[in-house]
């Protein structure tokens, strides 16, 4: 073992282990000490920007900075020449079949529309049904177990799930197997364009790969929402003589439409940003092309870093409107408890 390495590391370990929480304390100590200072009717306007304050200086470092050197990137070329909107120009050319207009398409029309609807409402339904029985916690342990895996094992256990032989030799993957053995020809989930070369078969199995995995945040939520409503409402609807489908429709549903809103809106940010279930199973082939990997294509492949920029700002205004809604159905939830 090269001890004079490890002695080169002492300083940097010294570092990490005692200059760190010693200059968090004389922060916390040198902020109160100077707050204490200050007259009585100021402190609490002040004192909470001192536990404030390093997480808004992390936050403007991380994400801040970054996003704004990113706009700065997406108006210029790769040699840093000011080009303007040019390359969002290039991005947005071609309507409907070229730039990023394909991506754009998968984006907003088959996974924000699919991919949300599909998790809300397989969401919705499992935690209607397995509210309140014996086996409840065992079963939603088992539906909550995939979000435990990452969105690449997830492409892959999913890609398997799909493989595609020919007809007549051994089917291996799992679908294939069970489509064969009804007799029927093996279907290429993830290389049939069908229809008419569009790829909305390719789309939506990555689609149902995705929601296989994230169901089970959707299921918990709206199950906590589920078990916030009072009892004696579906006990009062009961004794009226409401059915059980009546009862979901006019008292359950109405009452967890807010918790279902912040839930979709949360989906669709998802939707927008998918990426490693695509990356792992297509790698955007097949018109299966999403924005997150044609900016981290363009970024790492054709090392195009203005044109990534662009496909960037382009996906984070998509973003924004949603995040905001978010936000604003988030707190309206918080203010009716």
């Amino acid at each position: 073992m090269d001890f004079s390495i490890l002695l080169q590391d002492i300083p940097t370990l010294l570092v990490v282990i005692i200059g760190v929480p010693a200059v968090l304390v004389a922060y916390i100590v040198g902020g109160e000490y100077l707050i204490r200072r200050l007259p009585d009717e100021n402190r609490p306007q002040v004192r909470p920007w001192l536990w404030v304050g390093p997480a808004l200086v992390i936050v403007g470092g991380i994400l801040l900075l970054p996003a704004i050197a990113t706009v700065i990137q997406s108006v210029q070329d790769n040699h840093g020449n000011f080009v303007g909107l040019q390359n969002y120009a290039t991005q947005l050319a071609d309507f409907p079949s070229g730039g990023s207009w394909i991506a754009i398409r998968n984006n907003v029309l088959i996974w924000l529309i699919f991919y949300t609807l599909f998790v809300l409402a397989f969401g919705l339904a499992l935690a209607v049904l397995f509210d309140r029985v014996g086996y409840e916690t065992l079963v939603k342990t088992l539906i909550f177990m995939p979000m435990a895996i990452s969105s690449v094992a997830l492409g892959v256990i999913w890609k398997f799930m799909y493989w595609y032989q020919p007809a007549g030799a051994s089917q291996t993957g799992t679908l294939n197997a069970f489509v064969t053995f009804f007799h029927h020809e093996p279907v290429a989930w993830l290389q049939d364009q069908w229809p008419n070369g569009i790829g909305i078969l390719d789309n939506l199995a990555v689609v149902t790969a995705a929601t296989w995995g994230i169901v089970g945040f959707s299921m918990v939520i709206l199950s906590a929402a589920l078990k916030g409503i009072p009892g004696e409402l579906l006990e009062a609807a009961r004794v009226d003589g409401a059915g059980e489908l009546t009862i979901f429709r006019r008292v359950i549903f109405p009452l967890m439409m807010p918790t279902i809103v912040v839930v979709g809106t949360t989906l669709v940010i998802f939707a927008l940003k998918i990426f490693g279930e695509v990356y792992v199973m297509t790698n955007g082939n097949y018109n299966t092309d999403v924005l997150a990997l044609r900016m981290f294509n363009l970024l790492y492949l054709s090392h195009n870093n203005a044109a990534a920029s662009a496909v960037a700002i382009i996906l984070l205004i998509a973003v924004i409107p949603v995040l905001i809604f978010n936000l604003r159905q988030f707190r309206a939830v918080e203010a009716r408890r």
